[in-house]
């Protein structure tokens, strides 16, 4: 025993030894609320903690994340012009961030029921940041920004609904993990939806609602995020401006992708900054900049926009990319023991992998070809 409580000791000693070189000045202060989150997120099972300050920073961040959101709720909201209509219409993105929700509010669940602190804090950052803070928030800037100074139209209370009870029970779920910014947050928050009490601890945790769960919105909104997040990359390989109004051209696609523009163009103008958005014939696409997604090819015109020396650059650079991967795929099919021993599904998704690549090669040299004739 004498033994054991010496290593103990020599192994407290190198730990302080260490901490004073490393913050000769002391830790800086982070807040109470990042410093518990940073706990949860570490308490992984069955292994040591290599404790990291570079994470509390990271959460302290969030904490700053989830207070900046509530700023712009509480700005947006007025809640006695809120419920001066009656809310009833819900867009596909509001369904969409309430769909999500429940998804969240059900892996929170079964992670804390199984003791997964990690996970179930792990789930909630990735939906509150990634989300509800980039991607719902700026998804609703355009349905909010013809705001009246009487009242809210049916769609603009049905969003700001949705905002604000989505922050709410974001605030409930987070409350075990980060109690005093939530509190804090939650008396300002809670009284707009008619909600309230003495604390937040005492307000039930949230639960789901299976009722509200909306595949076809997730794939709408998932479509709409993948065809601005293709736009906005072209954007950064060309080095437009963002605020620079582009033409957006789509072909290939199928019926399903058409529909989707028609019902989601008003919000792909503003948020992609786009002067128009339209499907076009493939052999009427003039020559482009042009991201590929699945069998969906976005175009952004380039004749007046980009230097051609620098994108005919960009463009070999993915000839080679697409080479390598073709190459090594080919390799890969044609080897006897991956066919014998992989299951079909492995083998067809690299099957499918392999004609994708070979589809961009080809798409890819096309340009090339007609950007030397520029």
């Amino acid at each position: 025993i004498q033994f054991k409580e010496n290593d103990e000791i020599n192994v407290k000693r190198k730990i302080e030894k260490a901490t004073v070189q490393q913050f000769p000045d002391g830790l800086r202060a982070y807040g109470t609320d990042a410093l518990r989150y940073t706990f949860c997120a570490l308490a992984s099972t069955g292994r040591d903690i290599n404790f990291d300050v570079g994470r509390i920073e990271g959460y302290r961040n969030f904490c700053n994340k989830l207070w900046n959101a509530t700023r712009f709720v509480l700005m947006k909201v007025d809640s006695e012009k809120l419920f001066t209509v009656e809310i009833g219409y819900k867009t596909v993105i509001d369904r969409w961030i309430i769909s999500e929700l429940q998804k969240t509010k059900q892996k929170v669940s079964d992670s804390l029921d199984q003791y997964r602190l990690d996970l179930a804090s792990q789930t909630l950052y990735e939906f509150v940041w990634s989300q509800y803070c980039d991607w719902y928030l700026e998804l609703v800037k355009p349905i909010l920004s013809n705001e009246v100074n009487t009242s809210y139209s049916a769609t603009q209370s049905g969003t700001l609904d949705t905002l604000v009870r989505t922050l709410e029970a974001i605030l409930r779920m987070a409350h075990p993990f980060m109690p005093y910014i939530t509190e804090e947050l939650w008396q300002k928050v809670a009284p707009i939806i008619g909600l309230g009490g003495t604390t937040i601890s005492k307000a039930p945790y949230p639960t789901v609602d299976a009722s509200k769960y909306d595949a076809e919105a997730e794939s709408d909104v998932e479509w709409l995020k993948s065809v601005i997040i293709a736009i906005r990359a072209i954007r950064g390989e060309m080095n437009l401006s963002p605020a620079k109004s582009i033409p957006l051209l789509i072909s290939g696609g199928n019926v399903t992708d058409r529909d989707r523009l028609d019902r989601l163009r008003d919000l792909i103008i503003p948020l992609a900054k786009v002067s128009k958005a339209e499907f076009v014939d493939p052999d009427r696409v003039p020559i482009s900049s042009t991201q590929i997604i699945d069998q969906l090819e976005i175009h952004i015109p380039i004749a007046d926009l980009i230097n051609v020396e620098s994108e005919l650059i960009r463009l070999n650079k993915l000839v080679i990319k697409l080479q390598v991967e073709i190459k090594e795929l080919s390799k890969k099919l044609a080897n006897p023991g991956f066919n014998d021993k992989a299951p079909a599904v492995v083998i067809d998704r690299e099957r499918g992998r392999l004609t994708e690549a070979t589809e961009q090669l080809s798409k890819i040299r096309t340009q090339i070809s007609n950007l030397q004739l520029l």
